[in-house]
């Protein structure tokens, strides 16, 4: 079984990712791989670099994530242009990971997959967990994670679908706004519910 772990910038996703390699499931990371695909001298890199120009690569050759983020962000047309570059080097890269746990032997698969939906990837898995929140904690842990204004925080969640969006097409929705242990207890009946072994 390919499970989908996602939910919205904020939401706890990252928490719950933990709590699942915690329990021995294997996880494909679409945000690790993302910065993987994008490792100074990469094909994907400098393909970035020849569309946006060198001023978004830092003096030792790795991508300045943040110049970039600040171009991206608001600006549709440009954000587009980057995921026109990265998605399809992303994309094989989750698809080769996802093989080969299955090649040895894995049980279920998770793949943590942030705009699973924005991305239109639910193909690539069986089953959805959406990690929700409300939006007034979703504001409030991003704007204490990442030191932004509330304007900086309202964008970011803006360019994501909404979660209650989410939350239709998942299988399962943990609410992630009280303790860990809460989280965990949701998650835990979950799996047991689809029988998901690692």
């Amino acid at each position: 079984m390919i499970i989908g772990l996602t939910g919205s910038i904020a939401s706890g996703k990252s928490t719950v990712s933990k709590m699942l390699k915690k329990k021995g499931f294997p996880i494909v990371d679409a945000d690790e791989i993302a910065r993987l695909v994008v490792e100074p001298g990469s094909p994907v890199l400098l393909e970035i670099s020849g569309a946006f120009g060198q001023g978004i690569l830092r003096a030792d050759g790795s991508l300045d994530r943040e110049k970039l983020g600040r171009r991206i962000f608001g600006n549709v047309e440009e954000r587009q242009k980057l995921n026109g570059i990265i998605h399809p080097a992303i994309r094989q890269e989750m698809l080769r990971q996802k093989e080969q746990w299955i090649s040895k032997g894995s049980n279920t698969v998770i793949m943590d997959i942030p705009l699973l939906f924005e991305s239109k990837l639910q193909s690539f898995v069986d089953k959805i967990i959406v990690v929700s929140v409300t939006p007034e904690i979703q504001k409030e842990r991003l704007i204490a994670r990442n030191v932004l204004s509330e304007e900086e925080a309202d964008a970011r969640i803006r360019s994501q679908l909404p979660i209650k969006v989410k939350e239709l097409s998942a299988d399962a929705v943990l609410h992630n706004n009280g303790l860990i242990e809460e989280t965990e207890s949701q998650l835990t009946e979950v799996l047991s519910e689809w029988n998901a072994e690692p």
